[in-house]
């Protein structure tokens, strides 16, 4: 009877009820356990949905391997907007600070081929340009090149944990 169920949850806010619940409920698991380490797990991901995979056993024991959302959906979600630009070179539709690039750089750093936080930030900036969404008021692109040049190495310093 082992098996594996994946849900997508609010980061933070998984529950016993739908879509856990009732896929859990037939197994050997204790439920509030399972949403208690998806919510401890997911705490970063405040509110945005998070693809989640719920492996058990017929022991009662389960593993929990946890995704990230998408760049964009953290973008967006992050300054509170919900498409991007139809035109993202000509018209923006947010600005992100560096201090929102870097939350978000580091959420999604596991899930990214970059070593560091600087890297994965200019990952993020990629995906901004594609939105339509500005950095410190310029585009993406022209902010990608001062983090080459190491004007914000004082930012991005942190190493990879993964």
């Amino acid at each position: 009877m082992a098996g594996t169920i994946e849900v997508l949850v609010p980061g933070g806010q998984a529950n016993p009820g739908p879509p856990l619940g009732p896929e859990l409920g037939p197994t050997p698991v204790d439920v509030q356990a399972v949403v208690n380490e998806i919510n401890e797990r997911t705490e970063a991901f405040d509110g945005t949905e998070v693809p989640v995979t719920v492996e058990y056993e017929d022991d009662g024991s389960f593993s929990i391997d946890v995704g990230v959302p998408p760049t964009a959906a953290l973008i967006k979600d992050e300054l509170g907007f919900e498409t991007g630009s139809g035109v993202p070179q000509e018209d923006f539709v947010a600005d992100m600070s560096v201090e929102q690039l870097e939350k978000v750089a580091e959420q999604k750093l596991p899930d990214l081929l970059s070593y560091d936080v600087k890297g994965a930030a200019k990952e993020v900036a990629g995906t901004c340009t594609s939105l339509g969404v500005t950095i410190e008021g310029e585009d993406p692109r022209d902010f990608k090149e001062k983090i080459d040049d190491g004007e914000y190495d004082d930012v991005f310093a942190s190493e990879a944990t993964a």
